[in-house]
């Protein structure tokens, strides 16, 4: 108790929406970061980016019931609130945020948040509600904060392309993507990397590097008409099984898409390789 009243001290920590107005009301260059907790060095780069390109970075630690379609994925989520408050003093941050689930979901939505059918693909495809519920959580942040720039990461690129989309048809805030952040083994920083154990740790990096590999490869076949997208689809299938084989894991889904607007059309556009799949029973999601 101690030392998180010496950490008020030295970070301003709010609570209450009340407070938040009164403590960035005047703030006209504001970065805001959200997270769900657990905070490692992906959030660090985030927070890094927010303070050079604003006068005032806000941290948001909050764990949204809505985006778990998985009761008991939301209840194992890691939470370590006095490690992420040292990590955020650390790391100089101005404001960090604490809402409660009856605070932040008070007031009703005077209208539903729906995917259309373009957008219910890799994630959206597995993950019934899961968007809309992470559109919901940050449509009403940003109502609140009304931030400059709100920095995401491009580990989760289906959910900055979706929150970009949303958010800058309703307000003036800017999506921020910054890079991700990597391990030295290959594994993409992530907090439920701590559901794991050192074996798993080891299995994921090997699972990345060689769908980094994958990618080379991909990007070497320099053909993206019906007949190159038949050979790539044909090649991802290949190197598929031989993961599900060699590393025991359940693959949702394996995959390249545009980063335009997430389609199949890989000619002339900027494309990724995407990836879901479970390691025992932890989820992870990556893209390259």
């Amino acid at each position: 108790m101690f030392y998180l009243l010496i950490l008020l001290l030295q970070m301003k920590l709010i609570k209450r929406i009340t407070d938040l107005n009164k403590a960035i009301s005047k703030e006209t260059s504001l970065g805001f970061v959200p997270t769900m907790g657990s905070i490692h060095k992906g959030h660090e780069s985030l927070i890094k980016k927010s303070k050079k390109l604003c006068n005032k970075t806000l941290v948001s630690i909050f764990v949204n019931p809505t985006q778990f379609n998985n009761k008991k994925d939301y209840k194992t989520y890691p939470r370590n609130l006095s490690n992420d408050l040292a990590a955020l003093k650390k790391l100089k941050v101005d404001f960090v945020y604490l809402p409660t689930v009856n605070q932040i979901y008070k007031k009703k939505r005077l209208f539903k948040i729906n995917l259309n059918k373009s957008q219910k693909v890799l994630c959206a495809k597995f993950r019934k509600g899961h968007f809309e519920g992470v559109i919901d959580v940050l449509d009403r942040f940003v109502k609140i904060i009304s931030p400059m720039i709100m920095f995401m990461g491009e580990k989760d690129h289906q959910q900055y392309f979706l929150i970009r989309n949303f958010i800058s048809k309703k307000y003036t805030t800017k999506i921020y993507a910054c890079k991700t952040i990597r391990d030295l083994n290959g594994i993409a920083l992530s907090s439920r990397n701590l559901l794991l154990d050192n074996a798993d740790i080891k299995t994921a990096g090997l699972i990345a590097n060689k769908l980094i590999q994958l990618k080379k490869i991909i990007c070497k076949t320099n053909n993206f008409d019906k007949n190159g997208l038949k050979k790539i689809k044909q090649i991802i299938n290949k190197e598929k099984k031989k993961l599900i084989k060699i590393f025991n894991i359940k693959i949702e889904y394996m995959e390249c898409r545009n980063l335009t607007n997430l389609s199949r059309d890989l000619q002339n556009k900027p494309f990724k390789l995407f990836i879901s799949y479970y390691l025992r029973n932890v989820r992870l999601i990556d893209n390259f």
